[in-house]
């Protein structure tokens, strides 16, 4: 396994936006329009490939008052289950440690709000709400 990071600029960016369509576009219902935002240019895009160099995971991060934002973080879904999310998480926050972040925000969707709580996430928001017509909740992480 290995997880590349990228910009918007590197060939393998394509990658990114293939594991994305996949998992919020087709299995998630998430219109291109919004999946693909303004704040592409300025994050920085992961991406994980199996040992076939398959890309199968991606996500992004970009710096936000107070520190980074982790969003679109996803794992085709014939990969899911075996670590690989935690693994991409990893290297992300690796990342935005090396940037200096002081803290992660992320907004889960409500069925991975454990999974990011077992990475040391805790719920801030209040309650759940919609975005891409999808439940979320805000979380965040001080990164030491």
């Amino acid at each position: 396994m290995e997880v590349k990071v990228l910009t918007t600029e590197d060939p393998s960016y394509k990658d990114a936006l293939f594991v994305r369509k996949q998992v919020f576009v087709n299995e998630q219902n998430v219109s291109e329009q919004e999946e693909i935002d303004s704040h592409e240019n300025k994050s920085a895009h992961f991406v994980l490939y199996d040992d076939r160099r398959e890309p199968i995971g991606a996500g992004r991060l970009r710096p936000i008052e107070g520190g980074g934002k982790i969003e679109r973080v996803c794992i085709l879904a014939s990969r899911r289950k075996q670590g690989l999310g935690e693994l991409l998480m990893k290297k992300m926050e690796q990342a935005a440690k090396q940037s200096g972040y002081p803290s992660l925000t992320l907004y889960a969707q409500v069925h991975a709000e454990d999974f990011y709580k077992k990475l040391g996430y805790a719920t801030t928001s209040k309650e759940p709400f919609l975005d891409a017509n999808i439940w979320h909740v805000a979380m965040n992480k001080a990164l030491n």
